[in-house]
């Protein structure tokens, strides 16, 4: 990426998100009123007081527990629930997918998809999603895009890279006809290259997938050697590694391996379920691009035939999986592998796969913790995210009913706040 480039992407953000000032970050806001979800119990405190200063929350407790200071932005927040931001851990910030919009933006240009990540983004952060991880995007634009939003010099969820997807020839991502990294020692070296960019996942594609038109979608398609390869590289530099799988065989070996966490999962039966469960290994399931409910999505996009057909085709196994995974006590995050704001059966992405989750099986309260502590658990981040306690960042969320009871609470998503700064706020309106 040249400095042309850099700067662009530095410029645009800033246009698109706004700058964050100090005056902001070092503010105190009481949020007043409302009731706090406890993510462990799903018990709320009623009436409560949260207190944040700069980004971060200094105290909670009911009304005459926290003192307000003198000179406070107060926000009343009476009758609604708060919550922790929500997060995305399969989120491709440049996502094309094929047919029409693949014809679009055939010919995108660096600063295009610069400024269309970016407005991604911050759509992303308007709907509620504070953090997101990236299992791979183009030409590092989300790496750049993660260093602007850290600096405060635009607005969107806090990001986590796996840069670049590391693809085989022939494989799951790849062109007809191009060559890609082969082999253990070229996917040690691609692996070692991300990390050196910045990336603290590494994303590779160890089965078939629907994106790409022939092929098995569980066949397994990189080999042991390579897939032991690339997570032991990873491991050594403190890099977690995902694998895009359909695959049980391939799964089975990565779990082995010690893959981080399983994408997807199309196929995957009881017995390689059950031991990903006993590892430990991480489950982002992307429920909504296979299920008839999101359909108009795809339709929307002018999806080829082709593509919709294979999605069909993995929609019941795909399910089932869900369903299974859920018995055996796999560890599952929330990922969409479609933006987290895009329309979908009157929501969102994020708040759509949250409510499958819950149709499979999940209590309201799993699906919550999904989208919250369990993904911030997988990130490694569980001191600093994913819940609302003194000393943790201050992400949070209100809905108007306790998504404890009903996970359609994130349908509707009334304010909105990262860091201490309030993104969105349509309660002053009513």
């Amino acid at each position: 990426m040249n400095r042309i480039t850099k700067f662009a992407i530095a410029f645009s953000l800033c246009l698109i998100g706004g700058a964050v000032s100090a005056d902001e970050h070092g503010s105190t806001v009481a949020l007043v009123g409302g009731s706090v979800v406890d993510i462990d119990s799903g018990d709320s405190v009623t009436n409560a007081v949260v207190l944040v200063e700069g980004e971060r929350i200094a105290a909670i407790g009911e009304a005459g527990e926290v003192d307000v200071p003198d000179g406070a932005e107060v926000i009343d927040v009476s009758g609604h629930w708060l919550i922790p931001g929500l997060m995305n851990m399969h989120v491709h910030y440049g996502l094309k997918l094929p047919g029409k919009m693949s014809a679009e933006l055939a010919n995108e240009t660096e600063g295009e998809l610069t400024l269309r990540m970016a407005k991604n983004a911050y759509d992303s952060l308007l709907a509620g999603i504070t953090t997101t991880r990236s299992p791979g995007d183009s030409m590092h634009g989300d790496l750049a895009l993660r260093k602007a939003i850290a600096r405060g010099q635009a607005h969107g969820p806090r990001i986590f890279s796996a840069g670049e997807s590391l693809v085989i020839t022939g494989g799951h991502g790849s062109e007809a006809g191009e060559t890609y990294v082969d082999g253990p020692y070229e996917l040690m070296k691609a692996a070692r290259r991300e990390i050196s960019a910045g990336a603290d996942w590494i994303k590779i594609l160890i089965s078939g997938g629907i994106a790409t038109n022939g092929g098995d979608i569980a066949q397994p398609l990189m080999t042991p050697e390579e897939i032991n390869a690339v997570i032991d590289a990873a491991h050594r530099f403190g890099a977690q590694v995902a694998a895009h799988s359909g695959s049980p065989q391939a799964t089975s070996i990565a779990v082995d391996a010690g893959i981080d966490s399983i994408e997807h999962g199309y196929f995957l039966d009881r017995p390689t379920l059950k031991k990903m469960a006993k590892a430990g290994t991480w489950l982002v399931p992307t429920i909504v691009v296979s299920q008839p409910a999101t359909a108009p999505f795809f339709e929307k996009i002018g999806s080829p035939q082709w593509y919709l057909d294979r999605r069909t085709s993995v929609g019941k196994e795909h399910w089932k999986m869900l369903q299974t995974a859920i018995e055996e006590g796999v560890n599952i995050g929330l990922g969409t592998d479609q933006l987290p704001h895009e329309p979908n059966d009157g929501t969102t992405a994020t708040a759509r796969e949250a409510q499958y989750y819950v149709e499979a099986g999940m209590t309201p309260l799993q699906a919550l913790r999904s989208a919250t502590i369990e993904t911030a658990r997988m990130l490694g981040a569980e001191d600093e995210i994913g819940s609302l306690e003194p000393g943790k960042y201050a992400d949070i969320l209100a809905v108007p009913v306790d998504p404890t009871d009903d996970i359609k609470a994130l349908r509707t998503i009334l304010l909105v706040m990262k860091g201490g700064h309030v993104y969105r706020n349509d309660l002053a309106t009513r």
